[in-house]
């Protein structure tokens, strides 16, 4: 499906991330992991060669221009090319955001740089060899939050937001030179990031009322799930895939739910 194909995957080291580099390489891929924790990066990486693919682990901070810019050059100095892009880092806010019952300054910037500014950079960074080349997917990883506001985590919600409409953008701006640019909007998937939600929000109760966060977890999913079940790293890794071949040729400025229904728009 992806025999041969070059992929970058920023915030590939865990979760989502992982889940999509892992997908990417069983289909054929050879994947370089982005990403600001280089011993995980290394650590995935690692995981991607025992399936037989290449796979190089970088340091990379997808705030700074600079940072993306050396991702693409070194990925092009390894293997020649680039032909799949996923710009799947974010992060929930600010330094312990999970403390916090309302937004502060410091979560507002960190989710704008990080989960806007980290697709913008890893697009301008690419586009040069994509547009050269006439052929390219871009994959970016934005949230069902993104579709529906929640309640005490408006920075991350609005972040979400705007990777769909940035996602569009670069999709209607990229076309004429062959690239295809879509979103996944994932909904419910058990991450650090799902387990800092489930200990805010029960951090009102008293200790014995407490459920265990992955606990909390599942009873939203069932609460708010009409298939009954979370999703996974490895489904929106499939998702990502899919999007990455060509079966998806004629698929660009889309934004994609993978949410178990439980979103409607």
């Amino acid at each position: 499906m992806l025999s041969d194909r070059i992929a970058i995957v920023t915030g590939g080291a865990s979760g989502i991330g992982k889940g999509i580099a892992m997908v990417l390489a069983q289909r054929g891929a050879d994947v370089v992991i982005a990403d600001t924790s280089i011993e995980n990066a290394t650590d995935t990486a690692r995981a991607i060669e025992k399936l037989g693919r290449r796979s190089i682990a970088l340091e990379t901070d997808v705030t700074r221009r600079a940072s993306t810019d050396a991702m693409v050059s070194t990925t092009l100095s390894k293997f020649g090319k680039i032909d799949i892009l996923v710009n799947n880092a974010g992060v929930g806010g600010g330094r312990e955001w999970w403390t916090r019952s309302h937004s502060n300054g410091d979560d507002w910037d960190r989710a704008y740089m990080v989960n806007v500014m980290g697709i913008v950079h890893g697009i301008e960074s690419a586009q040069a060899h994509m547009k050269e080349r006439r052929a390219g997917k871009i994959i970016n990883i934005a949230s069902t939050a993104g579709r529906r506001s929640v309640v005490g985590f408006v920075h991350y919600s609005a972040s979400k937001a705007s990777a769909i409409n940035v996602s569009q953008a670069f999709a209607l701006r990229l076309a004429q030179f062959g690239i295809n640019v879509n979103c996944i909007c994932p909904g419910l998937l058990w991450t650090p990031l799902w387990e800092r939600i489930s200990e805010r929000r029960q951090s009102h109760l008293p200790p014995d009322q407490r459920l265990s966060p992955r606990e909390y977890f599942l009873a939203q999913v069932k609460q708010q799930v009409p298939l009954g079940r979370e999703q996974t790293p490895e489904d929106v890794g499939k998702l990502a895939a899919f999007l990455a071949s060509d079966l998806a040729r004629n698929i660009t400025g889309q934004s994609i739910n993978l949410n178990g229904g439980s979103v409607k728009s």
